[in-house]
């Protein structure tokens, strides 16, 4: 704390006679700053930051938009993995586990006791009720939880595949995910995707989500008659009984996917790994309001400009073949990707 005080300190006085000086006299002294900070990557490509150097341009960032072209001495990539792992080391930190209140571990007796019992047949509820009565205080969710888990049928899987196949058109999925902020704070993220032309039907973001609020983005989603037949989500426990009867309300039948088995709702998890990969992965994200206005840039890109093999190499919304004769690069999602198009030369 005492180093980042005098971290301060010192840039809050750098800052205020930078002010009072002239224009000419500033220029030649971020000439000699740049020039020694050359001189120094060349030396030691990897120079040793600290968490204060960390902070500084994770700040910087998101306050000065031209902050990567003075970004000498680590990536601009860096600069957003560096968040992310604060983040990581922050939950890690809070989740240790502690010996005092909260839900006691399940002992190696226990796991090897519920793998004995299931294989005499004996199902979660069973199991649960026999370690009770021999005085073991566990919860019947850890023991669902390490019961041995049997071989998918195949016949199962080939019927699922063709449910998919067969009604692309008519299906809908929605799924959540959750963004790690600057400030260690959970974004969470509700989505609606169609499977016939991958098109994201709506989004929105949220910091406590609830029932209520799910119930209220899925009639935003399907206004009038553009409800489709069939809609795919999970079994998180935020998609209640509640929400069940107001898919059913609306006009669709829901379709709850198997216990950990997200390749049923693949659509929608390929759709978060794009967004992760290409957008998520490459910014830190400060507020609620920042994140929505980086996704809509993001859907714009992705409805208009992105191509998809599973669509024969075109867009969710039809992107047309453009005419010759000169190719340019359009920008698209703050500079991150690009839409390649025929310009008249000038």
């Amino acid at each position: 704390m005492f180093r980042l005080l005098i971290f301060l300190v010192t840039l809050g006085v750098r800052v205020i006679r930078a002010i009072f000086r002239s224009r000419e006299e500033l220029l030649i002294e971020n000439l000699a700053l740049r020039q020694q900070v050359i001189a120094l990557k060349q030396k030691r490509a990897r120079p040793s930051l600290d968490d204060v150097d960390r902070a500084f341009w994770v700040a910087l960032r998101d306050s000065w938009p031209g902050w990567a072209s003075r970004l000498a001495i680590v990536s601009p990539d860096t600069v957003a993995k560096w968040n992310r792992n604060r983040f990581k080391r922050h939950w890690a930190k809070l989740s240790q586990h502690k010996q005092g209140p909260g839900r006691p571990r399940i002992d190696t007796e226990i796991r090897r006791l519920i793998r004995t019992m299931a294989r005499d047949g004996w199902g979660a509820p069973r199991i649960h009720g026999e370690l009770i009565k021999l005085g073991f205080v566990v919860s019947e969710i850890p023991v669902s939880r390490y019961m041995p888990r049997g071989p998918t049928d195949p016949n199962q899987l080939k019927r699922w595949v063709a449910f998919l196949r067969n009604h692309r058109e008519a299906i809908a999925a929605m799924d959540f995910f959750t963004v790690p902020t600057v400030y260690f704070k959970v974004l969470y993220v509700l989505f609606v995707i169609e499977h016939g032309r991958r098109r994201l039907v709506h989004f929105n973001v949220t910091f406590h989500p609830t029932s209520t609020w799910v119930i209220q983005q899925l009639r935003e989603s399907f206004p009038y008659d553009t409800a489709p037949k069939y809609l795919i989500f999970d079994r998180d426990a935020i998609f209640n009984p509640a929400v069940v009867d107001a898919i059913r309300a609306i006009g669709i039948k829901p379709r709850r996917i198997a216990y950990r088995s997200p390749w049923q709702n693949g659509v929608a998890e390929r759709w978060i790994g794009s967004c992760r990969r290409e957008l998520l992965d490459h910014v830190v994200v400060v507020s609620q309001r920042h994140l929505v206005r980086l996704i809509r840039c993001y859907v714009g890109y992705y409805h208009e400009d992105r191509c998809r093999v599973r669509l024969a190499k075109d867009t969710p919304h039809e992107r047309p073949v453009t005419p010759r004769p000169s190719c340019t690069a359009l920008p698209r999602v703050g500079g991150l990707h690009h839409r390649y198009e025929w310009r008249e030369a000038a």
